[in-house]
């Protein structure tokens, strides 16, 4: 007996049947983005070619595609991309996937450029923990007169970073450099007009009731803000004030509940004006700005 064909239209139907009984979530989604990844098409394209049959090679590489979701590996990884901004980074395990919610950074930022045209130097902003390079590269795209910085501690991270800024075209504008915090800004008069970043929020305690996509696959060094999360934003927001001009801005991402704990930080340094939160597209407080004396 010769092996069944397997067209499009019934793998689809199979494949989704199986992540849902397996507890992943959306699961006719994951299908048809596996699907697409593995035939190279979009996936409108799927719907367009419903009747094409797998060969045998497709088949199995497909089916490798789905154990690795079912294992709860994040469909970024899988697929090795991301959308952030309209624009599309390649992602992998060195890396934070970037959230939806981190467009919120972008887009203060870009409010807040405006205050800084005329000026008679570019603007300055600097990226603490960049990750993929998601919010320097957004940035140095939206705001081509603007010098961009981006840190991160992971070497491993910024060769993702530096290889998306490529990608984008703005690799001669955002320059990434390696180190923990402010280590890599030690040497030199550094100064900024802004410093924004979506640094490790999650708390130790809760580390472990993270959903398995993110706790058993994305980088831990990316999550963890110690303990009650707070590490990380007590930090910055107390070292900020030394790397930023006068009128500079901070502008944080963190969890809703944390977001009146940084407003007190800034408030008891005495060295920040105008300290405000702002909320996410499900209306939770999700970012946190001020602005240096």
């Amino acid at each position: 007996m010769s092996p069944r064909t397997w067209q499009i239209r019934d793998l689809l139907k199979v494949s989704s049947d199986y992540l849902k009984d397996k507890g992943i979530e959306n699961a006719r989604l994951n299908a048809e983005v596996l699907l697409a990844h593995q035939l190279r098409l979009e996936r409108v394209g799927l719907y367009l070619n419903f009747d094409q049959p797998l060969t045998e090679t497709e088949l199995s590489s497909y089916r490798f595609l789905i154990k690795r979701r079912i294992d709860h590996e994040p469909l970024q990884y899988i697929t090795g991309t991301q959308e952030f901004w309209s624009l599309s980074f390649a992602v992998d395990r060195r890396v934070l996937i970037p959230r939806p919610e981190t467009e919120i950074i972008v887009e203060q930022a870009i409010v807040l450029a405006d205050s800084y045209k005329g000026e008679d130097q570019p603007l300055k902003i600097l990226d603490l923990g960049t990750g993929c390079g998601a919010i320097a590269i957004a940035l140095a795209k939206e705001l081509p007169d603007a010098s961009v910085w981006a840190t991160d501690i992971s070497e491993e991270a910024l060769g993702l970073a530096r290889r998306n800024a490529l990608k984008h075209g703005v690799r001669d504008r955002v320059s990434f450099w390696q180190g923990d915090l402010w280590e890599p800004l030690m040497e030199g008069a550094h100064r900024f007009d802004m410093i924004v970043s979506n640094p490790p929020y999650v708390s130790t305690e809760e580390y472990n009731e993270l959903p398995l996509e993110v706790r058993d696959y994305e980088p831990r060094q990316a999550l963890d803000g110690r303990d009650g999360g707070m590490y990380y934003l007590e930090k910055i927001v107390e070292g900020a004030h030394d790397f930023l001009n006068p009128d500079g801005w901070i502008i944080l991402e963190m969890a809703p509940w944390q977001t009146q704990k940084t407003l007190d930080i800034i408030a008891r340094t005495g060295e920040y004006q105008q300290e405000t939160r702002i909320k996410d597209y499900s209306r939770r407080y999700r970012v946190v700005m001020a602005r240096s004396l």
